[in-house]
């Protein structure tokens, strides 16, 4: 432990367009191998690129969600170097002149604080195809559908110090770019990316020492665990005598280790230029500021809003926040139910718990937010016990229609007429007077115990359906009366 890490990362994020950054080619993910790309993909002679703005509006939204300089003027480089699923020969991209410049970008800690990350650069630039090496035996095949679509690299300085901080930063900017509607963040199909640039230098030391890059890391989790591995690879290195080598690495998530990929490669090695075919982008301040104009609620300020607006937790808060389609459920229920805390509780818990069991996300929930927040409504009127609540939920995740409908069918409202439930009580103090007799005789804390054989005596006769703060209050009261 005589090492600190320190670590950049360089996210590629695919932008949510319709088609590819220089043709009109779908970029629907799934597609048939190379039924998505045309001419201007496969780089035939002659196919000149055609700029797609949405591409350029999405950048500039990134770039103002987090308050970051816009280029006013950014140009297209071409990226040479030749790799089998590149058909050209080249990535076009930008180097000397991107789109979004320096920035700031404030990451939310669980403890409640914010890690500050220096942003260097976001450009565009073109994604190039796939290689794929597991259909055919001792071949490996070229699926260009990927090739052309729109990316926005994120580049960071080297801020980080723990594995903890690169995660943090990296789900605060998944939930960032959902918000803005840029891009889908799906990493599982690869829209985003992360390479991870990590290097060792004993602890109080001001200097850098020799980095290594892991590429195209694509979940949370496998970036923990990548980062854990390359710094115990790193250490053992350094602490035997040896020294570290620059080069690019792929983490094998089955061995948890990385492993050599080619050396790294230096800007000069790709023979950067301005890219012949495509004019610069001049952007005016008028456009810049109706982008702005267009921006959503962004997690940051709905985060404030939601402890101020509904009185809940940072802790709640920070837990609906992040994701774009769970924040907009919360308050879908809470303007069904009006209780926000209820709310919460309820999406937090059961309706999280059931869709993590059936591996499901907030979007294809089976049980709608107006239905659930029927559920909270007749808890908070006394219809349905927490208990009782319980049932009808399962209920609703079958589909057997609303809370109500439930309710009804099933016979599940609550009972909360004093006198049925004072008949009850009485009914049990007289059939358990050996029970009544030890609760009398008991000092308070073994009473509180004693009175849960009485509760579930009167559970047990009501079905589970007598209201709890009712039956309490009134067995409380006949028990003294006993005395």
């Amino acid at each position: 432990m005589n090492w600190e890490m320190v670590m950049g990362l360089e996210v590629h994020l695919q932008l949510a367009t319709q088609s590819k950054i220089f043709s009109g080619s779908s970029t629907q993910f799934g597609g048939a191998p190379n039924e998505q790309a045309d001419a201007v993909d496969l780089g035939m002679p002659g196919m000149l690129p055609v700029l797609n703005e949405e591409a350029v509006r999405f950048a500039v939204r990134f770039g103002l969600g987090i308050g970051a300089r816009i280029g006013e003027r950014s140009v297209f480089d071409r990226k040479n170097y030749f790799y089998p699923d590149l058909p050209k020969g080249y990535q076009v991209s930008q180097f000397f002149a991107p789109i979004v410049c320096e920035g700031l970008f404030e990451v939310p800690l669980e403890d409640g604080s914010f890690f500050p990350v220096r942003i260097t650069r976001a450009h565009l630039e073109e994604d190039a195809g796939k290689s794929v090496h597991d259909i055919f035996s001792q071949e490996t095949g070229i699926d260009l559908n990927r090739a052309g679509t729109p990316l926005l690299e994120i580049v960071t300085e080297p801020d980080f110090r723990t594995a903890e901080q690169a995660v943090s930063y990296l789900k605060a900017l998944h939930s960032l770019v959902t918000y803005l509607g840029i891009s889908d963040g799906n990493m599982a199909e690869g829209s985003m990316r992360c390479d991870i640039n990590i290097s060792l230098r004993e602890k109080g030391s001001e200097g850098l020492g020799t980095r290594s890059e892991i590429k195209n890391v694509n979940s949370f989790r496998f970036v923990e665990r990548a980062i854990h591995s390359e710094y115990a690879r790193q250490a053992d290195l350094l602490e035997s005598g040896q020294t570290i080598t620059q080069e690019t690495r792929l983490y094998d998530a089955e061995q948890n280790t990385t492993r050599s990929m080619r050396s790294k490669e230096v800007a000069n090695d790709y023979r950067y230029f301005p890219e012949p075919d495509l004019l610069p982008i001049v952007l005016d301040k008028e456009y810049i500021e109706a982008v702005r104009a267009s921006l959503p609620e962004l997690p940051e300020a709905k985060r404030a809003r939601f402890a101020n607006e509904f009185a809940l937790s940072k802790y709640d808060a920070a837990l609906l926040v992040p994701n774009h389609a769970m924040a907009d459920y919360f308050e879908s229920v809470v303007k069904s139910c009006g209780s926000p805390k209820l709310a919460a509780n309820w999406i937090l818990g059961d309706l999280s718990g059931a869709l993590n069991r059936h591996e499901m996300t907030i979007q294809n929930s089976p049980i709608s937010a107006n239905r659930l927040g029927g559920l909270i409504a007749r808890i908070e009127d006394g219809t349905l016990s927490s208990k009782l609540a319980k049932q009808v939920f399962d209920a609703l995740w079958d589909q057997e229609g609303d809370a109500d409908q439930i309710i009804a069918a099933r016979s599940l409202k609550q009972v909360s007429d004093s006198g049925a439930l004072e008949t009850m009580v009485e009914d049990v103090i007289s059939q358990n007077p050996d029970q009544v007799a030890q609760y009398l005789a008991a000092d308070e804390v073994k009473r509180k115990k004693l009175s849960g054989f009485f509760v579930g005596q009167i559970m047990k006769a009501s079905k589970g359906q007598a209201n709890p703060k009712i039956l309490n209050e009134l067995l409380l009261r006949k028990l003294t009366d006993q005395s």
